[in-house]
């Protein structure tokens, strides 16, 4: 009886380190956003150059999207309706499953600046990939919000007749324009961030890819 409990305990011990560190919804509603983003991004900086909300920025035609402000447009619409979706979908089962709650919380600044300062000295530990630190539960949570300003802002934009109450609480059209422009800004910095710090640890796009 002994020798036939002892490998059942084993294999009872190594269930919970063998689950995915990453469920499928998980990661396909991530790439998703990812590839929604990158789209509203390129095609939002073609939208940009038409009409330019600070005049000294120009972004460089070669790295936007559309061709042209019409192609751009399409472009922006359609990836808009897909991070809409794909993001209520994202957060709701993140909600649902308790995984929100578990990863990104508890969360002090205490605990930001302590994992900021061993981040800058190169002292983080990336061994256990299921943990997220605090700079990561900071910047993911900023993220999520970012993406729900540049969607109300952008409809307030889009449709400023039909939303009124929501150009107001933007300051207006013309400041509702300087808010997406902001919020697009923050979302670039985080992809830049982001993917460095995947070239850092490359581990953890195996595990966004594979689940494990």
């Amino acid at each position: 009886m002994k020798t036939m409990k002892a490998p059942l305990a084993a294999a009872h011990e190594r269930a919970p380190r063998e689950a995915p560190i990453h469920p499928f919804w998980l990661r396909i509603t991530h790439w998703l956003n990812a590839f929604a983003a990158l789209i509203m991004m390129l095609s939002g900086w073609r939208i940009y150059d038409a009409s330019p909300v600070f005049r000294q920025i120009v972004i460089p035609p070669s790295i936007t999207l559309g061709g042209w402000l019409g192609g751009a447009l399409q472009w922006h619409f359609a990836a808009m309706w897909l991070l809409v979706f794909n993001g209520i979908v994202y957060v709701a089962l993140n909600v649902a499953s308790g995984r929100f709650a578990s990863k990104f919380f508890p969360l002090s600044p205490r605990a930001v600046l302590r994992d900021l300062i061993a981040a800058l000295s190169g002292k983080l530990s990336h061994a256990d990939l299921r943990q997220y630190n605090a700079v990561q539960k900071l910047a993911y949570l900023a993220i999520v919000v970012d993406l729900f300003v540049l969607v109300l802002s952008g409809l307030a934009i889009w449709k400023s007749v039909q939303f009124p109450l929501l150009r107001e609480l933007m300051g207006g059209y013309d400041n509702a324009r300087i808010v997406h422009f902001c919020a697009m800004a923050v979302m670039a910095a985080f992809v830049v961030v982001h993917v460095a710090m995947v070239a850092l640890v490359p581990r953890s796009l195996l595990t966004m890819l594979r689940g494990r």
